[in-house]
């Protein structure tokens, strides 16, 4: 689908206001105006492209957080889904945020960028000379919620219906949930990766837990190591919450979870570090190697009762 554009002094005007919010967020000259360019033409072609909603200025405009980066997510997402063909939608900001051509398919991406509730202060902001826990499980936490939250937006929840129930999303096509955790970084440290080395995602839809050795009591040798079987995590209130979200038929319709970290930095020389975790048991896989990321992970059956979790080699492809 080609861009549409919309008129000349209507989207100057869009991007004179986006460029002054972009400002007053990261004011200086150097390495915050060459950010501030870097988004500001993220968010232009956005706007240009017509896929933004009518929402969009507004929310990144608003001066919060939870409607800033949530939005500006959309524009980084967006940026990273170049030469990829964008299907024609019944209406721009009902369903998911993007539709794809993907090999024959349709691919849906819903974009989410979880807020760094419960998150230490310390972690968030990096302090010189200071050493920080990491709060892994808090973390954990906030991606399996993202997730979750996505999926029954996909599935629909009790007294509320779906895309899938409403008929925007096709049982036939593919649904990615791109989460944005840039909010969960330590200071300008990407924090894509969990206790197991893993993406924290790969540890919210399976369950991946911590690496461990295994002594003998008798004579202190190692004799097994390996990753933990974890099935839930525990909120603060000690409620458990589930790490089965790939291994429960009800989300089979979730074909993958795009791990992102994405802010801009990419442009002043930091890592902006991404992964796809592909469901085992999807109902409409994605193809390997459709997205762009660093990292590719698919857990392939062994035979009944287990599944070999491991990494492939990434790529990209015109979809």
């Amino acid at each position: 689908m080609k861009p549409r554009q919309a008129p000349y002094l209507e989207r100057s005007r869009h991007m004179t206001n986006v460029r002054a919010l972009l400002e007053a967020r990261f004011p200086g000259e150097g390495r915050p105006a060459i950010l501030r360019e870097h988004l500001a033409r993220a968010c232009e072609d956005f706007i240009q492209s017509g896929l933004a909603d009518t929402k969009f200025e507004a929310e990144l405009s608003c001066g919060a957080d939870d409607k800033f980066w949530p939005s500006l997510s959309e524009a980084l997402i967006f940026q990273r889904l170049q030469g990829k063909r964008f299907l024609p939608r019944a209406a721009i900001g009902v369903g998911p945020d993007f539709l794809l051509q993907a090999d024959g398919s349709r691919a849906w991406v819903e974009v989410t960028c979880p807020a760094p509730s419960g998150l230490p202060a310390d972690w968030l902001e990096l302090q010189p000379n200071v050493a920080t826990t990491m709060p892994h499980e808090q973390i954990l936490l906030r991606w399996t919620s993202a997730i979750r939250e996505k999926t029954l937006k996909l599935i629909g929840a009790p007294g509320t219906a779906g895309y899938l129930q409403s008929g925007i999303v096709l049982p036939e096509d593919i649904y990615v949930i791109a989460v944005n955790a840039c909010r969960l970084r330590h200071g300008p440290f990407p924090a894509l990766l969990g206790i197991s080395q893993f993406p924290y995602a790969a540890e919210a839809v399976l369950p991946i837990g911590p690496y461990q050795l295994q002594i003998d009591k008798s004579s202190l040798e190692v004799v097994g190591r390996g990753h933990q079987h974890r099935v839930a995590i525990r909120k603060p209130n000690g409620a458990a919450v589930s790490t089965y979200a790939f291994l429960d038929p009800q989300n089979r319709q979730v074909s993958a979870v795009w791990a992102a970290d994405f802010n801009g930095c990419a442009s002043i020389g930091n890592t902006e570090p991404s992964a796809v975790i592909h469901n085992p048991f999807a109902a409409c896989p994605l193809p390997i190697g459709f997205l762009p990321c660093d990292d590719e992970y698919v857990a392939k059956h062994l035979n009944d009762d287990e599944l070999l979790f491991e990494r492939i080699e990434a790529s990209s492809s015109d979809g």
